[in-house]
């Protein structure tokens, strides 16, 4: 069974779903609990609103502070990966590997992943990643300096702003400062 609940934060309402596994979503700040709600029970139709379990006390946490400008690690988060497909969650325990104030490009996770040319299904897989901030695919950029996409409200603002508050040089400019 599928729970969810919704909490206050510097920015807004975030909701946060998970099953006995782990965590199955994390939707980012709106202004509004309602506005939460309904993007939570669109994206999980048959979760169920619940108080929030002391075992992600953590993690929210983490989040509240992630989101009112301190850094925070995130790591320990407990995640049910069972409804996303192979290629995404390896793609997310990459993700999730990369510390916070560092990036890599779509183009290093895919190397690692064993081929270069995957970059785009990359990109792909973290454009549906179901625990943004939690699996940090705000610290993913484009190979040519850009930032790259970033799905939550606010788009590349909202990631430019988590890389700040993490202090971190995007690879693609590293790249350049490093030849």
């Amino acid at each position: 069974m599928t729970r969810y609940a919704l909490f206050e934060t510097a920015i807004g309402w975030v909701g946060i779903a998970w099953s006995d596994q782990g965590l199955v979503g994390v939707h980012l700040p709106e202004l509004d609990p309602e506005t939460t709600r309904r993007d939570m029970l669109r994206r999980f139709a048959a979760a169920v609103e619940a108080p929030l379990p002391v075992e992600l006390a953590a993690t929210i946490a983490g989040i509240r502070a992630l989101l009112a400008g301190e850094k925070a690690d995130l790591s320990a988060a407990s995640l049910d990966m069972t409804q996303v497909p192979a290629f995404h969650a390896r793609v997310y325990e990459i993700a999730r590997r990369i510390p916070a104030g560092e990036t890599l490009t779509y183009g290093e996770i895919a190397s690692q992943l064993g081929d270069p040319q995957l970059a785009r299904d990359v990109g792909a897989a973290l454009g549906k990643n179901p625990w943004p901030i939690i699996v940090p695919c705000h610290r993913v950029t484009a190979a040519d300096g850009k930032l790259g996409g970033f799905s939550a409200r606010g788009g590349e603002h909202t990631k430019r702003r988590l890389l700040a508050i993490e202090g971190a040089q995007v690879a693609a400019q590293r790249q350049l400062f490093d030849t």
